[in-house]
């Protein structure tokens, strides 16, 4: 697997991909509830081929199989998703995998299959999803790096361009971003200042 990018952005949908993509993201993640399979197919396909243009690595959310069948080179998925996921199909179809984490044991599920990447989060408060875990903090970022070694680590959960380097300095490799550019009154502008930020 190649160097994974510094920044993560997490859109929903194939032309959110072709809004930002273009501007230079070299790892983005398609993350989409509650469309029909003919539906998700189709923003997958179309996400592929914006990213096979563009030199992006596209992280397919959850939908592991449809990932297999497009061709696709990665997959990210929670903790609720590994248990339903057969593993060694994705592997066998060469997909990279990541996945999120939250808590002790939930690290120590994700650490058993040898992940691509770990996510910790939310490291800040998050008005993404309603989620069951407290912000988890920068400490616990240095802590989980400490505990997962060479395997990137993904910050996400409240990130902005101004939290990005504290991220990094505790131990984040790489900083995740949904809200803080979906949300933003200038999108690409975010992105713009992302990038900077994290390729300076």
């Amino acid at each position: 697997m190649t160097a994974l990018d510094r920044f993560y952005p997490i859109v929903d949908s194939a032309a959110w991909i072709d809004r930002i993509v273009p501007l230079g993201v070299r790892l983005v993640q398609l993350r989409i509830k509650d469309r029909s399979p003919a539906e998700l197919r189709a923003e997958i396909r179309a996400a592929e081929v914006i990213c096979l243009a563009h030199d992006c690595l596209l992280v397919v959310n959850d939908y592991w199989q449809l990932a297999i069948d497009e061709g696709c080179r990665f997959v990210h998925l929670g903790q609720e998703d590994l248990a339903d996921a057969d593993v060694g199909a994705i592997r066998r179809a060469g997909l990279g995998l990541g996945l999120s984490s939250h808590d002790g044991e939930e690290l120590e599920t994700a650490l058993a299959v040898a992940p691509d990447y770990i996510a910790l989060g939310p490291v800040y408060p998050t008005i993404l999803k309603k989620m069951k875990w407290a912000p988890q903090g920068l400490e616990k970022l240095g802590d989980w790096k400490r505990r997962i070694g060479d395997i990137p680590l993904v910050a996400i959960g409240g990130m902005s361009v101004e939290r990005a380097a504290g991220a990094f300095a505790a131990g984040a490799d790489i900083v995740s971003a949904v809200t803080d550019i979906t949300l933003h009154q200038d999108p690409e502008e975010r992105v713009r200042q992302w990038l900077a930020a994290t390729r300076a």
